[in-house]
């Protein structure tokens, strides 16, 4: 067992892939306690029944299709129209129609690269200083994590069995929050940048309207069908996918049909690797429970740790370190199924776990040696890394603020459940 131990340490060091490694340690795990290793096979046979999986890819094509398309040009204008006008107008913007394509399409990078081009000369034409725009376009890819029909809330929804509209519901009032702190700290760094055209006239504003009226009923297809009980997460996923499909080849014509499997093969090579860290994953963490990994984690934290608040404190020094060094679909499948007993022993509901893990985990994106963002914006506006990683410096910290917060006040996320 050392030895074999030993090996996969190797091999990791190496840069085996990672789902290997997960998937290698669960079967030397389970030929210790003399378990047959077709356990593994099971689990990922388990995995293919879960129903509300097929959510993922479905979502996640909808998302890259839209990216594709116009359509955050057509939300650009809109929000543009209703709030330009404000100092730091255009900043705010790019928030919101950020967060709005990274909750559809689950990935950050898609976002930096898609508006990148479009809001970058948009932003130094009205005044803001380069560093202030490679920041504020860094971070925003990946702020739509923790709104509907986010990926990582539909992952977490499956590896902790929390119920996904409530997720999705949760999910809300903290993402919210953290995009209403970072607008602030956007308006009042550039409070001496020239203010935008007074408020638009109503026709501007209809016009932006209409220009995006394709696009405007998505939320409402999605949380509408939901919560009104006409669709069940995966429904609302297909007829979500179905929706972009019609709009985007068919009535808009912006994407050629031809483009369709160049598009569905980028979104699902996205989700391949997940699935499959996760198969392995529930694997390895069937085999912890069986050996009581959570038991002895529980005693363990439970001599330093008095109250919730004190094991909030250290969930939250835990998740920040665990952002810097591993993605968060990868810690979602591996490292949510060991916190999920010992929270629960510390009145910490799953759902308020779930959105406390995600806003925490988003950091990680901004945060070195991992740091996705930093790397994409690096290549995309062709800048040294550690530049983009100063200027992204003041939202990192903004963010953080929001994520103590959502950790500290449980309310925020489960008022809309009535739980709070």
């Amino acid at each position: 067992m050392i030895l074999g131990a030993i090996a996969l340490l190797v091999v990791t060091l190496l840069g085996a892939p990672l789902f290997a490694v997960i998937g290698a340690s669960a079967m030397l795990g389970f030929h210790r306690e003399g378990v047959n290793l077709s356990v593994v096979a099971i689990e990922f046979f388990g995995l293919s029944e879960t129903p509300v999986l097929v959510a993922i890819p479905l979502f996640t094509f909808a998302g890259f299709l839209l990216s594709e398309g116009h359509a955050p040009r057509r939300l650009l204008r809109l929000t543009q129209a209703l709030v330009g006008w404000l100092p730091g107008g255009l900043a705010i913007i790019c928030l919101v129609v950020c967060a709005l394509l990274t909750a559809f399409t689950g990935a950050s990078g898609v976002t930096i690269i898609a508006l990148g081009a479009v809001l970058m000369p948009a932003l130094t034409e009205a005044g803001y200083d380069e560093r202030f725009n490679l920041g504020l376009i860094t971070a925003s890819g990946s702020l739509g994590l923790l709104f509907a029909p986010s990926l990582p809330l539909i992952l977490y929804g499956v590896v902790a069995q929390a119920p996904i509209d409530e997720m999705f519901v949760a999910g809300l009032l903290p993402g919210t929050l953290m995009i209403a702190l970072l607008s602030a700290y956007s308006l009042w760094r550039n409070r001496n940048v020239p203010r935008g055209p007074a408020v638009r006239s109503v026709s501007a504003v209809w016009g932006a309207i209409r220009n995006a009226r394709w696009d405007l009923p998505l939320p409402f297809v999605v949380l509408g069908g939901i919560y009104s009980g006409y669709f069940a997460v995966s429904e609302a996923a297909a007829v979500t996918a179905l929706y972009v499909v019609l709009v985007e080849c068919v009535i808009l014509r912006e994407v050629p049909w031809r483009a369709l499997p160049r598009i569905m093969r980028e979104s699902t090579v996205l989700i391949g690797a997940i699935l499959v860290i996760l198969g392995v994953s529930l694997a390895s963490t069937n085999y912890m429970i069986d050996a009581g990994v959570p038991q002895q984690m529980f005693a363990l934290v439970s001599q330093y740790v008095s109250g919730p608040n004190t094991f909030l404190l250290v969930l939250l020094v835990f998740l920040l370190v665990l952002a810097a060094i591993l993605d968060i679909f990868s810690a979602t499948v591996l490292i949510v199924p060991l916190l999920l007993p010992v929270a629960s022993q510390f009145g910490v509901d799953p759902v308020h776990l779930g959105i406390i893990f995600l806003a925490a985990m988003e950091l990680g994106y901004l945060t070195p040696p991992h740091g996705l963002n930093l790397f994409i914006a690096s290549h995309r506006f062709e800048k040294d890394i550690t530049e983009i990683y100063w200027a992204a410096q003041p939202f990192l910290l903004v963010s953080l603020l929001a994520v103590i917060i959502i950790a500290f006040w449980p309310g925020l996320s489960l008022m809309l459940l009535h739980r709070g």
